[in-house]
């Protein structure tokens, strides 16, 4: 607000050298401009090469799910999203901008390294089978590239089972049966989507964490999926569980998953427990739920 620049120069630096970034959310009403978003969020993931993005979904009490059948309610998947490419690149351009022959092009990057080497991780990711989510049969292109070096990739890995879907199948089956998924890779935008919708299958965007990290480097940016809310700002009703988390997320990628089990535990006795905002079905403010998880792990 003061300067005008997303991410200060100085502040930049200090990013480049850390190992480790806990965000929280970028947005204000006040700075409407989609320059804002791009210079910070998309920045550090594209400039740090933070090329994957991980999207857990684990359904910590049942009450949280609007799914009617108990046997679908098991939800414990990850999305494993393309994190530098694709439509968010920023390619394209509007022509003849305010007439009526105006012309919109957003383009679609995909590369044969950027593809590969998500689909590489989302194996290394999984126990059990990789979905692959693309829509291959109208983006035919990009899909052509994905489907070729998803073939490649699976034929290396024969002790897991693969599954290919498109997109909008992929959706259907989730509220079908999220369930049957273990991990799912896919592209930038579809992965955006869809963690979205496995958000509110087990308690909404409040509870959603989120991790972008390069395997190589080591490098992360730890985020919850949701983005601010400036309409409830400083009345204490938001939801910390996605940002704490986080923060569990975090501190696994820095090699201490002991201490990020003891945060995972302390926040779904938590909620088992009811102490959670009014989002997840509880009464208590932003504080006293940070407060209830912080007494949990100092048990």
């Amino acid at each position: 607000m003061r300067t005008g620049e997303p991410i200060p120069a100085q502040v930049w630096d200090e990013l480049q050298k850390a190992d480790a970034i806990l965000f929280g959310a970028v947005g204000d009403p006040r700075v409407n401009d989609t320059a804002y978003l791009a210079g910070v969020l998309l920045r550090l993931r594209f400039e740090l090469d933070l090329y994957v993005n991980l999207r857990p979904a684990r359904l910590y009490d049942d009450r949280l799910s609007p799914l009617r059948r108990e046997d679908r309610r098991k939800i414990d998947l990850l999305i494993v999203r393309e994190n530098t490419e694709g439509l968010y690149v920023g390619m394209g351009g509007r022509f003849k901008k305010g007439t009526e022959q105006e012309v919109a092009i957003q383009e679609d990057l995909n590369t044969y390294v950027g593809v590969t080497r998500i689909i590489e991780y989302a194996f290394k990711a999984a126990k059990r089978e990789v979905v692959m989510v693309d829509k291959a049969n109208a983006m035919t292109y990009a899909g052509a590239l994905w489907q070729q070096q998803w073939k490649a990739v699976a034929g290396q890995h024969h002790q897991l089972k693969t599954r290919h879907l498109y997109v909008d199948a992929a959706a259907m089956q989730l509220v079908r049966d999220p369930s049957q998924f273990e991990v799912i890779v896919t592209s930038n935008l579809f992965g955006d989507i869809l963690s979205d919708l496995t958000a509110e299958l087990i308690g909404g965007m409040g509870i959603a964490p989120s991790g972008n990290i390069n395997p190589e480097t080591g490098r992360g940016l730890f985020e919850p999926v949701h983005g601010t809310a400036p309409d409830i700002a400083g009345r204490g009703a938001v939801n910390p569980t996605g940002a704490i988390l986080s923060a569990s997320m975090m501190v696994r990628h820095l090699g201490h998953a002991d201490m990020a089990n003891a945060i995972e535990g302390a926040v779904e006795s938590a909620i088992r427990a009811g102490e959670c905002t009014r989002d997840l079905g509880g009464g208590l403010s932003t504080k006293e739920v940070g407060d209830a998880v912080a007494r949990r792990l100092k048990d």
